[in-house]
């Protein structure tokens, strides 16, 4: 069981920057693949980025690439997204979610195991 807890979000004017972080506990956070995602008002939760186990590999939605990045501190068992230069498109609820498997980065939200509750993100134009 991993228990994760969003932090970070909230109210920031467009081309401005935040740093979401993902505090896992319960089990081993080092054997998980991590990943963020998005939900909207009205939109379907979406793959914003994911990172490997051992943070050598990470892969972007096409939407925040060159923008968003993530990482992972695994001796603080916490996963971060940096986001840099925001749009009032990227408003939205963001949640950090925990996938089991070691091999592979995924996309498809009904592929991870866990998932936190969530932090607001607002970006005004």
């Amino acid at each position: 069981q991993v228990q994760l807890v969003e932090s970070g979000g909230g109210l920031v004017q467009a081309g401005g920057s935040l740093r979401l972080s993902c505090a896992a506990s319960g089990h081993t956070f080092r054997s998980y693949a991590m990943g963020w995602f998005r939900q909207a008002p009205g939109k379907e939760r979406e793959f914003v980025a994911a990172i490997s186990w051992s943070g050598s590999m990470s892969y972007y939605a096409d939407s925040v690439k060159g923008r968003f990045t993530i990482s992972r501190d695994n001796a603080k068992n916490t996963v971060y997204l940096q986001m840099n230069t925001l749009k009032p498109e990227d408003t939205a609820v963001y949640y950090c979610a925990a996938d089991g498997r070691l091999s592979g980065l995924r996309v498809d939200l009904y592929e991870y195991d866990y998932w936190g509750q969530g932090t607001q993100v607002t970006v005004s134009s």
